[in-house]
């Protein structure tokens, strides 16, 4: 199970450690090199993986908009030595629409089952990293609990649903025998077959895992429509970059920054990853992370229906006495349409 640091109390005159006291704020601290993280095996028959991106998809469609007025919030909070930070309430966070502060109704961190989709580059620069990757993959989704589910995209000339939604870690990993390293790669093709899988997602938290070492070079699909798509899907997409010491292309030396963008703006995460055998503990300590989050939830005092993008920002009022904490939120959202 993940090694936690001492908790903190801002409890004057006293420093308490415990695991559970509900009348004080608690962190805990998440270490890279803990144990892995075991679950109850998930039972569940096979589903039969198609393939390929739909082709009635279309680039120019139009925006998904919510109907609910309660705008969800995902909010992750690490420490300067990047451990995950539990326990706070309410009281230590603001959330401001544009310049205007809103009213924090709820603030959740219950570990509510996720639909999980992995996005898996199977292209030929993955050949010497595909064991550990896949290792990586299956580490992930060893984070979850029964009731999540999954699915698997990969990706090299175009993508391919690999696995359709199963609670069976085995069906993903049955597919993962699969992806041997060859062909281009059409990365935000991946992205977008991935998004469009989530709209038959059963559980509200969604989340993507994109495991990849490079920058896109055959897709039909442009940076700027994902960009666009990611924005209006509300699901978080966590990102491992394993990328060379010296990209060979340009498209290689701005793939860090293409999954560092696209992870930002739902409340994920990128990391870069210079070492395969890195690869299991970071997609450990993101399936933790998602494990770990606070969910914010208000209503918009303005209570737009305009259709458009509103900026949001999440700011933290942390316990006095603690070292200087960071904050992980979505950018913004879609009001609804009138």
């Amino acid at each position: 199970m993940n090694t936690y640091g001492p908790a903190y109390f801002p409890c004057p005159g006293k420093i308490l450690f415990t695991t559970v006291l509900l009348c004080c704020v608690v962190l805990t601290g998440y270490a890279q090199s803990d144990d892995p993280v075991h679950v109850t095996p998930r039972v569940v028959g096979n589903t039969p993986a198609s393939s390929g991106i739909d082709e009635t998809l279309n680039t120019h469609t139009r925006p998904l908009r919510s109907n609910v007025d309660m705008v969800l919030v995902p909010v992750t909070v690490t420490d300067p030595m990047d451990r995950l930070v539990t326990g706070l309430d309410k009281d230590n966070f603001a959330i401001f629409e544009g310049k205007e502060q809103q009213q924090i109704h709820t603030v959740s961190s219950e570990d509510a089952p996720i639909s999980l989709g992995i996005i898996f580059d199977m292209s030929g620069s993955m050949k010497d990293k595909m064991e550990k990757a896949k290792e990586a993959a299956v580490e992930f989704l060893q984070t979850g609990n029964p009731e999540d589910e999954f699915f698997m995209v990969g990706f090299s000339d175009k993508p391919e649903l690999l696995s359709d939604f199963t609670q069976s870690i085995g069906d993903i990993q049955s597919r993962l025998v699969l992806p041997v390293g060859k062909g281009m790669t059409a990365l935000l093709d991946g992205i977008y077959l991935g998004i469009n899988e989530m709209k038959h997602a059963k559980h509200r938290r969604k989340a993507l895992l994109i495991i990849s070492d490079g920058g896109d070079n055959h897709s039909r699909y442009t940076e700027g429509e994902v960009k666009n798509l990611v924005k209006e899907a509300d699901v978080q997409i966590y990102a491992i970059g394993i990328f060379d010491a010296f990209p060979r292309t340009s498209e290689e030396r701005f793939g860090p920054t293409l999954l560092n963008d696209i992870s930002e703006i739902t409340g994920g995460r990128a990391f870069t990853v210079n070492n395969p055998n890195e690869l299991p503990d970071i997609a450990a300590k993101i399936g933790a992370a998602l494990r770990n989050e606070y969910v914010l939830a208000y209503l918009p005092a303005s209570k737009p229906r305009d259709g458009k993008w509103h900026k949001i920002k999440v700011k933290l009022l942390p316990p006095k006495g603690l070292p200087p904490l960071r904050v992980y939120s979505k950018q913004g959202y879609y009001a609804p349409g009138k």
